[in-house]
């Protein structure tokens, strides 16, 4: 396998878009390429499948052993992954989980993409300071992004040129690749129309402005472990997974985790009126309920079978999964919206705080058992939660936090999304 990885100084400086272009235009171009990207992010993963027109899986330093990482990574296609946040910035107190921890790991290259808004022969400084910050992190190349002139691009090539890192493109500042966002991030994949026009955009602009043969030729091979990765056994025969707009955090390895195992995993629409399908367990994950609560709480046939379904089968919910579970959903405009009632909770999104950070859970109960290592992000707020804690939880640094979750009877859920089984 052979790599590089797509990181920046700080979020916001475009490296999902060039990313994006970058993938495109290679896959145009002939070369195949897949992508991967670091952190628990779960909507750039299908932005990046729907540019290179492979999976794109989540690789996180911080919740994932070195095995399941080079696991996720090896292969014969080429690889890409996208950072995220800034190149080193990580989990407290010392940044664990960072971009720079895979680099470090896999032995790949860095591409530093530089939002050059703003400054001038100040990026040669910046660029300095990062290629020298971690000798086991190689800068191999720069890309400077929004570029208002040719004389704004001049002066920055010229203070360049001290500091040998090669700048591999200047890009334009180019509004039309603006992407709507919302509360937890991008608007999804699924829910962009003009997905396409904006990839082939994107991709135009890249491949104008880099030497795809450059670039490829920056790409490293990576020694990998060849043990095979462990996957959990034992698991369900069935699992009805939620999928549409309201439940679509699923991370690609789940999956492969509970197919690797046996486990046959039938996929449904809550917002489209499905019925639960029959299975020893149920899967909602997170996703954005609230913006679909009142439809939601009108489809009767989804909420009755989901009731039934917990007569008989193992039900789980994550995050907009947990708050479905839950007794009503208040929106951003304060209504209350009936949900299953199938745990003692009461959520808001009109009430917004938000909710941010790693967790080491313990479970507490038999229907999750073990040690877990997942993450938390949301705004909506917990109004009141009655019955029994799912979890006993502790942040990135080891600091003990409130219990997490409810469960009653066969039915579970938190807020927590988790990543990987300790």
């Amino acid at each position: 396998m052979r790599g590089l990885i797509i990181a920046a100084p700080s979020s916001g400086s475009g490296k999902t878009t060039i990313t994006l272009g970058l993938l495109r235009a290679l896959r145009r171009a002939g070369h195949g390429v897949r992508s991967a990207k670091s952190g628990p992010d779960y909507i750039d993963p299908a932005f990046h499948a729907a540019a290179s027109g492979q999976p794109c899986v989540n690789l996180d330093a911080w919740a994932m052993t070195p095995d399941r990482i080079e696991g996720l990574v090896a292969g014969d296609c080429d690889i890409i992954i996208e950072g995220a946040m800034g190149l080193f910035d990580g989990a407290p107190p010392f940044g664990a989980g960072a971009t720079a921890d895979l680099a470090r790991q896999l032995g790949l290259p860095v591409v530093l993409v530089v939002n050059a808004a703003g400054m001038s022969q100040s990026v040669a400084a910046l660029v300095q300071g990062f290629a020298q910050f971690d000798p086991e992190v190689r800068i191999a190349g720069v890309i400077l992004n929004n570029v208002g002139s040719d004389r704004h691009r001049d002066m920055m090539m010229q203070a360049m040129k001290p500091v040998g890192v090669p700048v591999l493109a200047c890009i334009p500042r180019a509004a039309e690749l603006a992407r709507p966002s919302r509360h937890l991030g991008l608007v999804q994949a699924g829910e962009m129309p003009d997905l396409e026009p904006f990839l082939e955009a994107a991709a135009d602009v890249m491949a104008a402005h880099v030497d795809l043969t450059d670039l490829r030729a920056l790409m490293r091979r990576a020694e990998l472990s060849a043990a095979p990765l462990e996957r959990p056994s034992g698991g369900p025969k069935r699992i009805a997974v939620a999928r549409d707009a309201a439940f679509s955090f699923v991370y690609p390895h789940q999956i492969a985790d509970w197919e690797a195992a046996g486990t046959q995993v039938l996929w449904f629409s809550p917002l489209a009126d499905e019925a639960v399908p029959e299975a020893e367990a149920v899967f909602l994950p997170g996703g954005y309920p609230e913006l679909y609560a009142g439809q939601l709480a009108g489809n009767s046939i989804f909420m009755q079978s989901l009731r039934d379904a917990a007569q008989c089968s193992d039900i789980y919910g994550e995050c907009g999964g947990y708050m479905t579970l839950g007794e009503r959903l208040v929106d951003a405009d304060g209504v209350a919206h009936e949900m299953a009632g199938l745990l003692g909770l009461v959520t808001s999104f009109a009430d917004r705080k938000l909710h941010l950070g790693y967790r080491r859970l313990t479970g507490l109960s038999a229907l999750k058992q073990g040690r877990y290592l997942a993450h938390e992000f949301h705004y909506a707020t917990t109004v009141s939660a009655q019955g029994v804690p799912l979890f006993s939880a502790q942040d990135a640094t080891g600091a003990d936090l409130d219990p997490m979750g409810l469960v009653e009877g066969r039915v579970a859920g938190s807020f927590a999304h988790i990543i990987d089984v300790i």
